[in-house]
């Protein structure tokens, strides 16, 4: 069975995926399989540097991302491009960590989620939730962003209603860690019950 993990900017989701591998549950990361695929051994990275040159390459020959996310801010068909070479190579990679791990249930987690259909991929769908007056306060206190830019982030994301509208399961994160804790063993002893009843 796999859950995948989502929930706007600073709503906890990593903090939230992190109570999960400690109990032992298996969390492949949407953000992290980003950066491994344009790893210096991965072909997706040469084909990076021969679209737009050696210079978006750092000296020990790892992608320069600021300088990469800077064009293809500026550039429309620039991100369509390179969305169209890594979208298809991530959920491919995602998809075969997730094969290969073991357990009751397994965690994908992803920021974009739903945005990116990838809920398509999993069993069951968890929202990490959050006021959005908590979100902007850490958001800003995380990045060292002022007021109207954290705000800037919430809006240009899936709204909260949306995200909950498609939520099979909710953690409310507005409290402390020992309250999140304890959502979290609630929803692991769930799911494990799910997985018996799967498997039997």
């Amino acid at each position: 069975m796999i859950i995948g993990l989502t929930g706007g900017i600073a709503s906890g989701k990593s903090q939230v995926s992190k109570l999960f591998e400690e109990i032992g549950i298996k969390v492949v990361d949407a953000d992290i399989v980003a950066r491994q695929v344009v790893e210096p051994s991965q072909p997706a990275l040469s084909k990076i540097s021969q679209h737009f040159g050696q210079s978006i390459l750092l000296a020990d020959g790892s992608l320069n991302r600021s300088k990469l996310r800077e064009i293809v801010f500026a550039q429309q068909h620039q991100k369509e491009w390179l969305n169209e070479l890594l979208h298809p190579l991530i959920r491919q990679e995602m998809l075969r960590q997730l094969e290969q791990a073991k357990g009751a249930y397994k965690i994908l987690v992803a920021p974009l989620l739903l945005e990116n259909k990838l809920n398509q991929l999993v069993d069951r769908v968890l929202v990490v939730d959050t006021p959005v007056d908590i979100q902007l306060s850490r958001t800003m206190a995380r990045d060292a962003v002022e007021l109207h830019q954290a705000q800037q982030i919430v809006d240009a994301q899936m709204s909260r209603e949306l995200k909950l509208q498609a939520a099979d399961d909710v953690i409310e994160n507005n409290s402390d860690l020992t309250n999140l804790k304890r959502k979290v063993a609630d929803l692991h002893q769930f799911y494990m019950d799910i997985a018996k009843s799967h498997d039997s």
